[in-house]
């Protein structure tokens, strides 16, 4: 029964724990052996939770054999990224200088979850402190694409779409700062989403860019997504961005499923050259799709997309190179050179030359050239000024339409070790993921066929207002709804197993 188990979505796993059909227990123990059977292979996760996972399963099932009322998500097993800070659990971040770091407390993220009575089965791999589109830039080693296990499962948060991916969980948390939820999400046909900015909380958090850095659900299909986002979203007191307002119905948009009225518009910009060939067909055909489903669908310009990319990667880095550093082998992490005999500018500088990899070295010193005396304004403090433009364009298109569509990336997921010396190509798998993160607006990939190119998963790019979250799950409900029909199976069940 265990294999039956693993391939249920979370909220049909969530009806059999309520009704007493299955225990939490049998849920948890079931994707636990799926990990131990496919994991050597995926490399999804860094840590496994084995004792506190299957302590949370006993505890949901205490709770139902009680009487008591269970949430939309108890005794649901969940792979989280391993960014968010867990209560004596590893939390690296995929790099050295955290390895073996425990934290003494619980990310607000996590504190929902365990009161929502989800089961945290571990922490998976993700780029070196979320820099990267790959996974490659773990420190521990990539994480591998459950389609073809020689191609990455896209980056930073490639080991979360990888875990549900191959049946090792129901559900993934991540991290998208520049597309590290939805690139992944539409290199292994997944849904990731990229909530408001502000909408869910950053509190517990490891910070790459604090501008940017948005927490937000991964799962396979858009119910099981927006449940989570119920859960892990709404206003934090100690997160000083959080937003102070409702969260958006996203469950009930889900459900739904239905474009009919809503006005679409496709970015004139995010496509042509540059973008495979089988992405596009794919693309286009999901904009039939939604025009079929009643969708009034036009293009829209927003002319300063182009420039989202180099905008990015100057206000990124800059971020980056503040928030990195604390890590001087100081107070917590690896120290190197600790022998009585060294300064503590020598410890922290050996420290720091062992603990990071090449990725986060090159966004650190870009980022203090950025803001370094002299180029400040001509570097950080213009690239602010472009993401402001952004930002107006999307307001505009916004007083046009309900949301915007693109491909979420402009290729399938590419061979490992493909990219990984070239910083530029690697840094275009988020070309059209970018402008939502400046913005701060909602996004999130909605798997929408496999690129007849090559076989593999592309994925459709919702853009939505600031906390119309809402907007996303309804484009994306009706369109998985139409393609599961016209299929007669969900994508994934595609997948080739392991």
């Amino acid at each position: 029964m265990s294999n039956d188990l693993t391939r249920r979505t979370a909220s049909e796993l969530a009806g059999l724990i309520k009704n007493g059909e299955v225990s939490a227990v049998e849920v948890t123990e079931a994707h636990l052996d799926r990990i131990a059977k496919v994991d050597d292979k995926v490399h999804a996760f860094l840590h496994l939770d084995t004792e506190g996972a299957l302590a949370a399963a006993k505890a949901v099932d205490a709770k139902r054999q009680a009487g008591d009322e269970l949430g939309p998500l108890a005794g649901v097993p969940l792979a989280l990224k391993d960014v968010f800070t867990m209560k004596n659990v590893p939390t690296t971040c995929g790099s050295r200088i955290l390895e073996g770091w425990k934290p003494p407390y619980d990310s607000t993220t996590v504190s929902r979850l365990r009161k929502a009575g989800i089961v945290i089965l571990g922490k998976t791999n993700m780029d070196e402190f979320a820099m990267g589109s790959s996974t490659e830039n773990s420190a521990f080693g990539p994480s591998h694409n459950p389609w073809d296990l020689d191609r990455i499962p896209g980056g930073s948060g490639g080991g979360s779409s990888a875990s549900i991916t191959a049946y090792e969980a129901p559900l993934a948390l991540g991290t998208d700062t520049g597309g590290s939820i939805r690139q992944p999400a539409s290199v292994t046909g997944t849904v990731g989403v990229k909530p408001t900015y502000g909408g869910t909380s950053r509190y517990g958090v490891v910070a790459m860019a604090s501008s940017l850095d948005t927490p937000g659900p991964c799962a396979r299909n858009a119910l099981d997504a927006a449940l989570l986002h119920e859960v892990i979203a709404g206003h934090d007191p100690m997160d000083s961005t959080s937003i102070d307002q409702p969260v958006p119905p996203v469950v009930e948009a889900a459900r739904r499923g239905d474009v009919r009225g809503m006005r679409i518009g496709v970015v004139k910009e995010l496509g042509g050259e540059g973008y495979q060939p089988g992405v596009e067909q794919r693309f286009r055909e999901s904009v039939e799709l939604l025009s079929e489903l009643g969708a009034d669908v036009v293009e829209v310009s927003c002319p300063h997309f182009v420039h989202a990319l180099p905008t990015y990667y100057l206000i990124m880095p800059a971020e980056v190179s503040s928030n990195l550093a604390r890590f001087d082998g100081m107070r917590y992490g690896l120290r190197t050179a600790d022998d009585g005999t060294h300064s503590a500018e020598e410890v922290m500088n050996a420290t720091r030359e062992a603990g990071f990899g090449a990725e986060a070295k090159r966004r650190i010193m870009i980022g203090a050239y950025a803001l370094s005396s002299g180029y400040y304004d001509a570097y950080y403090g213009q690239a602010q000024k472009v993401r402001t433009l952004i930002a107006r364009d999307f307001d505009r298109a916004f007083e046009q339409v309900d949301v915007l569509v693109s491909p979420t990336t402009p290729t399938t997921a590419f061979k490992l070790g493909e990219r990984v010396d070239d910083p530029l190509a690697m840094y275009k798998a988020d070309l059209c993921t970018i402008p939502s993160n400046l913005a701060g607006n909602a996004s999130a990939s909605f798997p929408c066929g496999l690129s007849p190119d090559d076989g593999l998963p592309v994925g459709l790019h919702v853009m939505a207002p600031v906390m119309a979250d809402d907007r996303v799950y309804r484009v994306g409900g009706a369109v998985e709804a139409a393609l599961v029909e016209r299929w007669g199976h969900p994508l994934l069940s595609e997948a080739p197993e392991l």
